[in-house]
């Protein structure tokens, strides 16, 4: 708890992410139990978009560590998420992108079965997405 505080405080006194951004970071979207609540919290039902790739492995070994990763080719992006449909907090991960910034991430997610991930951008106050199937093998033997 203190090192996340302490990195967000960091991240405000750099002007990477605003006080407000910084405090809703760990907010509703964090805590919701499903995939439309969380789509509620980032904004609502994106638009698919070919502007919108998400990159995640077809099968992934080991679902404690699945590289997940998005790129918007829309301009103007300034946020990114990466949502794991079937997880008990389907919100994983949330970027803000600064001006002048390539909106290109990268991150490990954790996922306990084979599901669809999505990245959900908003490029001029807009939600586009992108979704792929992941399968996560058990024990690394198939499933």
């Amino acid at each position: 708890m203190l090192k996340a505080g302490g990195a967000l405080a960091t991240l405000v006194s750099l002007g990477v992410v605003t006080a407000e951004q910084a405090l809703a970071a760990g907010r509703e979207g964090f805590a919701a139990k499903t995939l439309a609540e969380a789509l509620a919290a980032v904004g609502g039902q994106p638009a698919a978009s070919d502007q919108v790739q998400i990159i995640s492995p077809d099968i992934a070994e080991n679902g404690a560590v699945v590289p997940v990763g998005a790129v918007s080719k829309l301009p103007n992006t300034t946020e990114i998420y990466l949502l794991v449909e079937k997880n008990p907090t389907p919100l994983s991960a949330g970027f803000i992108i600064p001006a002048g910034t390539e909106p290109e991430v990268q991150t490990r997610l954790k996922m306990g079965q084979s599901t669809n991930v999505l990245a959900v951008v908003k490029a001029d106050g807009k939600l586009y997405s992108a979704v792929k199937e992941t399968k996560v093998t058990l024990g690394g033997c198939g499933g």
